[in-house]
């Protein structure tokens, strides 16, 4: 394996046939921090400029955790693919050494939806990444903004802003302290709760599910799973920016279901690690336009409910009960306004736009604004 700028390249071998001019293969998997090679997505990499990278990927069909939904690639695949240059662009483009640990700070994401169209064939992803605001100690790398550009076949997918972290293994030692030692963590961590029904959150499985259900509406208990083969692919002393970011996706489709929607961008920045130890809340706050209250109408004529019955309820609210029927897959929480009350606060674009917090022992986590687009409009636009 090469950690001077170029992955290494394999000739085509003899055939009796045409053969390619390139094999297409996987980057090592050590390269993108997966134990699993089934779950590396990138393809290959090069320096276009300094500080400018070209990456490609290749998306499944199907894949086991984010599954696609209505022909449609779950939006985390390209949050998993940029993920994945993160470690990729540290070790080879900026000489990172290996057991250093790369923590988020902030992302934020923007893609089109109907670009996100499953074919017969996996999906070809390219990057432009552009890296700037890098920052050094003692020559090594300690902090680095990404600007992606993602294509497919020549049509733009999406665009992101990542901002990440580098640090030693000793000074990582100091910053978490006790908590320092991720298979002692794991080991700690809490009692699996029960999940929400799959298709609240727009999953299929129970064991896709990264939410429980509270007594208070649109609040739930972060489901960490550490044997979750996908999530905890190797151990890690904390929860995962992964599972964060999945779970404020899952929190957005709970909180509008029955609505069926796709998240088409999110902005959140990381304050505080989520540890294993202690159970973590979930809470998703619906943002409507007063202005459009009685202005939009569902297609059965149903005036929208009032603002406040989508997830506007505070921690510590004192109504309860509202997730009854969660576990059974029930109809739209008592009070909600089901889809004319989420139909509401679409703003001009026709997009919904949620907050979704993380909260820890009184403390927040990280903050994001969800920004969602209901599935019959994405069906429309590619009629």
């Amino acid at each position: 394996m090469s950690t001077t700028g170029q992955l290494p390249k394999f000739p085509a071998p003899a055939a009796a046939g045409p053969s390619p001019r390139t094999l297409t293969t996987t980057v090592p998997k050590e390269y993108v921090h997966k134990t699993a090679l089934s779950e590396v997505l990138l393809t290959s990499w090069q320096e276009t400029a300094p500080d400018v990278h070209t990456v490609t990927a290749e998306w499944p069909r199907a894949h086991t955790f984010y599954s696609s939904r209505n022909r449609l690639h779950d939006p985390l695949l390209l949050i998993e693919t940029i993920r994945q240059t993160i470690p990729l662009l540290s070790h080879l483009a900026y000489n990172v050494p290996f057991g250093h640990q790369l923590i988020w700070d902030h992302f934020t994401y923007s893609l089109e939806p109907h670009v996100l169209r499953t074919e017969t064939a996996p999906t070809e992803i390219e990057l432009r990444i552009v890296c700037s605001d890098i920052k050094r100690r003692k020559d090594t790398l300690s902090a680095l903004t990404m600007d992606v550009e993602a294509t497919r076949n020549g049509v733009l997918l999406g665009t992101a802003v990542a901002r990440f972290t580098s640090h030693a293994p000793a000074i990582y030692r100091r910053l978490r302290g006790a908590y320092g030692d991720a298979r002692e963590a794991m080991a700690r961590a809490v009692p699996l709760p029960p999940p929400v029904a799959p298709q609240r959150v727009a999953r299929e499985h129970f064991e896709s599910v990264m939410l429980s259900p509270t007594d208070t509406r649109n609040r739930w208990q972060l489901r960490t799973d550490t044997t979750h083969p996908v999530i905890f692919d190797h151990p890690v002393d904390h929860a995962p920016g992964m599972l964060l970011l999945e779970a404020a996706h899952q929190a957005v489709h709970a909180a509008l279901h029955p609505l069926e929607v796709i998240p088409v961008g999110l902005s959140t920045v990381f304050t505080r690690y989520a540890e294993l130890d202690a159970p973590c809340w979930i809470e998703a706050t619906v943002l409507g336009r007063p202005e459009a209250g009685r202005e939009k109408m569902t297609k059965s004529g149903a005036e929208p409910g009032p603002k406040s019955a989508v997830g506007t309820q505070s921690r510590g609210g004192s109504e309860t009960g509202a997730d009854a029927g969660t576990n059974t897959g029930e109809g739209p929480e008592k009070g909600s306004g089901g889809s004319a009350g989420t139909l509401s606060q679409t703003d001009a674009s026709g997009l919904i736009h949620t907050r979704v917090t993380a909260h820890q022992n009184g403390q927040e986590l990280f903050s994001a604004r969800v920004t969602a687009r209901p599935l019959e409009e994405v069906s429309r636009t590619d009629s």
